[in-house]
């Protein structure tokens, strides 16, 4: 149990899920640990958490296997510095695992829990401010997302397919959004959202959906992209040198 005093203020916490590898990108790692002007992937991350004061603590999840983290990031360190080894084997399942570490540690159901990216390592802390003033009085919560600004195909190939992708139709754009991190809900609505099945769930807001709410869109930037692709890193390394 953790000494932050518990009242019937809501506070806000974030939650790093970071137990998986990345298969994806091709790197000879788990992405989360490949360096990028300097410092290691998730060490930015973890940073632009660390300088939103109104952030209590941020708890890292990792797989119960990670040898890595301590040395890949040693400024994750101090009381508002957390780190569980109960990841699981999908995001949703690490993030659940997660919920019940940040309960032993004195969260409260009224709480928020930001729940982010490791890879999402050009996070501003001033983003992470905008989403907190723009869920705070609300009874859902919501998310950073960017409205689709390009045209949508649907393809005949399922991803990996050895064949060509070809386009099966073009999906209407409008009002479409990208989702993003962080996604902020209160402990209490997120905790029971991911207890059920959790194969179709890509994201916090999508667990929340399927118990009916409507989570709130606030309109984040373009540069709050996941690092996934080969070509990401390239893209993240100029970015954060250009800073």
């Amino acid at each position: 149990m953790s000494d932050f005093p518990i009242g019937v203020v809501p506070r806000c916490f974030a939650l790093v899920p970071a137990a998986g590898v990345g298969s994806r990108s091709g790197a000879d790692r788990p992405k989360q640990y490949v360096p990028l002007a300097g410092q290691a992937m998730m060490a930015h991350t973890l940073a632009a958490l660390a300088a939103v004061p109104r952030l209590e603590a941020t708890l890292v999840v990792l797989s119960p296997e990670d040898e890595q983290f301590e040395q890949a990031v040693p400024a994750f360190s101090g009381p508002r510095a957390w780190v569980a080894r109960v990841g699981g084997a999908t995001r949703a399942e690490t993030v659940a695992n997660g919920l019940q570490v940040l309960r032993e540690q004195g969260v409260q159901a009224h709480d928020w829990v930001l729940v982010h990216d490791a890879a999402r390592c050009l996070l501003r802390p001033e983003w992470v401010d905008h989403l907190i003033d723009a869920c705070q009085e609300d009874e859902v919560g919501g998310l950073l997302a960017l409205p689709v600004a390009d045209t949508l195909k649907s393809t005949t190939s399922p991803m990996g397919a050895t064949t060509a992708a070809r386009v099966a139709a073009t999906v209407d754009r409008r009002g479409k959004w990208a989702a993003q991190t962080p996604q902020m809900f209160r402990w209490g609505l997120l905790a029971p959202a991911l207890a059920g099945h959790l194969e179709s769930v890509t994201d916090e807001a999508s667990a929340v959906e399927a118990l009916g709410h409507q989570p709130l869109l606030v309109e984040a930037s373009m540069e709050n992209f996941k690092v996934t692709w080969p070509a990401d890193f390239a893209l993240a390394e100029r970015l954060l040198r250009s800073r």
